[in-house]
């Protein structure tokens, strides 16, 4: 018995031991774990690490910098080129033959709508017409009496009153024939129709067809919606920081996600002069050559080259990436430099241009051995 409680005691005491064993072994992968990051963004050379190294420390410089300016936008239509069909007096979709995508002609019939409301209209502008000519011989008849008084002036007003009343009733029955699509000029009592021809308005394609046959359309209802895309344009969202450096008349080169090798050269025709909440506006690109690939509503990436751009730049070895940031190291002392996070844009002949220099103009950085300053850090950090 005393045996076995001995080696109890001793089950124990080894369990105690491989805890700790285990705690100080997590303690000791996570300190691992941090010992990639910089502690100090200071480094503190001697003059002998400096030459072994092979710094080479340089200002600096502003020069002529031919960047390009990343962008993206859509494809867009003006207003104007933009057209919603309908039908000003309603009726039933009798026949249309258009699905979206299809090109039609300005001039062409795109639907046959019919209802009785047209038979009734045409009625009432040929019944109306017939009483002008009567009502015309009446009015001169009461003329030629009343100038012999032998009809008193009442009568010869009334008449006069009638014939213009009768010509306002035609002029109006023959706007409303008109905006049903008939021509008061060509109808006669031998065709009365009970449909009516819709025309489209413009060359261009069907973009929404959202009616069926057999459906009422309302006077509010639009039937089709067609787009002239001859005079397309791309619509940029060019942020407040790039807008000076654009011009009416700017090249640019457009591409879509799914076929970036083919290049769209457009032509900077308008720039906004509002800025939305997100501190942008649009800039709206004409295209050089039509292409009836691009459709409306086309997300697409744009270059715009900006020449002759003054930039700050820096040589591509005095700028190192760490933990996805880019750094550079600036000159404190004959033997201290300062790790420093900064923002680039282009590079262009090996060097880099440096955003937002405000807190960088006059210092003095290291341009050459800079990765080697960083891996010294690094190293620093781990010990």
């Amino acid at each position: 018995m005393k045996n076995l409680v001995k080696i109890n005691k001793n089950l124990i005491v080894l369990a105690a031991v491989l805890l700790t064993a285990c705690g100080k072994k997590d303690n000791t992968e996570e300190t691992a774990s941090d010992s990639t990051a910089i502690e100090s963004p200071i480094a503190n050379l001697t003059a002998k690490q400096i030459q072994n190294i092979g710094i080479v420390t340089a200002p600096m410089e502003q020069k002529t910098f031919s960047t390009i300016l990343k962008v993206s936008g859509k494809i867009d239509v003006p207003p104007q080129n933009l057209i919603s069909v309908s039908v000003p007096m309603g009726g039933y979709l009798k026949s249309t033959h258009l699905i979206p995508g299809m090109f039609v002609r300005k001039g062409e019939s795109i639907a046959v709508i019919e209802d009785q409301q047209y038979i009734q209209l045409q009625q009432d502008f040929l019944t109306t017409q017939s009483k002008i000519s009567f009502l015309e011989n009446e009015f001169q008849r009461q003329k030629e009496l009343n100038q012999s008084k032998a009809t008193s002036d009442k009568v010869f007003q009334q008449a006069e009153m009638e014939l213009k009343t009768q010509r306002i009733l035609v002029k109006s029955l023959a706007e409303k024939l008109k905006l049903a699509g008939i021509n008061p000029d060509k109808l006669t009592e031998n065709n009365i129709s009970k449909s009516i021809n819709i025309y489209s308005p413009i060359n261009g394609y069907v973009s929404k067809v959202n009616v069926n046959i057999g459906k009422y359309i309302s006077n509010t209802e639009v039937m089709f919606e067609l787009v002239n895309t001859s005079d397309i344009h791309l619509a940029l969202k060019i942020f407040e920081k790039d807008l000076d450096k654009l011009s009416i008349g700017q090249k640019v080169t457009a591409y879509t996600n799914t076929h970036p090798d083919k290049k769209y050269p457009c032509e900077i025709l308008l720039i906004g002069k509002s800025l939305s909440e997100e501190r942008n506006t649009d800039v709206h690109c004409h295209f050089e050559a039509y292409d009836k690939a691009l459709i409306p509503g086309t997300y697409m990436n744009a270059e715009i080259a900006i020449n002759n751009a003054k930039a700050y730049v820096l040589p591509e070895d005095a700028i190192v990436r760490f933990e996805n940031k880019h750094y550079v190291f600036v000159k404190k002392s004959e033997t201290q430099f300062e790790m420093v996070e900064v923002q680039i844009g282009n590079t262009e002949k090996g060097l880099t241009e440096i955003i937002k220099t405000e807190n960088l103009n006059n210092q003095t950085f290291v341009v050459k051995g800079a990765y080697s300053l960083l891996m010294s850090l690094k190293n620093k950090s781990e010990e």
